[in-house]
């Protein structure tokens, strides 16, 4: 009876993390090529034609940019990046969060998607220093310290408040959808471009 029991238990733990495997949040970025009511469709970056249904209160940010030469100690980021030869991360692009969404965002140094073997780190900005072609970052989280190097050219971008009329065709996204139990789409936040400022997390 033990031994059924457990076989049972076992079955409902597999099913269970299957179940929740098929549930997990799923990073998409991609082109806009309409928007009907609600339903967001868009070309992904390999590709795929998809639809996501946006929350009724769907929350839009609008890419900016920023300089460079404006970070500074103190700041909240979160640098996409690959190696370097020299062991250093080298940023693909940099994201500076909003001073509100430092202790909302998760801080931590974690696997991205943005390109293979690359990473993504949330952090606090606690020295910037002059680079060969750019600025060199020292950021601290909970846990760890990361030196990352960002190239001048580099894209340096924050968010501001946006609306649904930025969702025309051609503007690219970014945003995280969670798939429902029939594998639809849904999302309750997105990240758009505006005046050519993409938002390239």
């Amino acid at each position: 009876m033990r031994k059924a029991l457990a076989f049972v238990i076992a079955g409902a733990l597999a099913l269970a993390s299957v179940a929740a495997a098929a549930q997990a949040p799923t990073r998409i970025r991609g082109t806009v090529t309409g928007l009907d009511g609600n339903v967001l469709s868009l070309k992904s970056r390999d590709g795929k034609d998809l639809k996501v249904k946006l929350a009724d209160n769907v929350t839009v940010s609008a890419a900016k940019s920023v300089a460079l030469a404006d970070i500074k100690p103190g700041d909240f980021v979160g640098p996409a990046s690959r190696p370097g030869p020299d062991g250093k991360l080298v940023a693909i692009s940099l994201q500076v969060f909003p001073a509100a969404l430092r202790g909302v965002v998760p801080e931590g140094h974690t696997p991205w998607d943005l390109e293979p073997g690359s990473m993504m780190t949330n952090a606090i900005v606690a020295t910037v220093a002059q680079a060969p072609n750019g600025r060199e970052l020292k950021l601290e989280y909970k846990g760890g310290t990361q030196t990352v190097v960002v190239p001048a050219g580099v894209p340096v971008f924050t968010t501001v408040p946006g609306d649904r009329s930025l969702l025309v065709p051609g503007a690219t996204i970014f945003t995280i959808a969670r798939p429902g139990p029939d594998g639809a789409l849904s999302s309750a936040r997105i990240s758009v471009s505006k005046d050519g400022v993409r938002p390239a997390n």
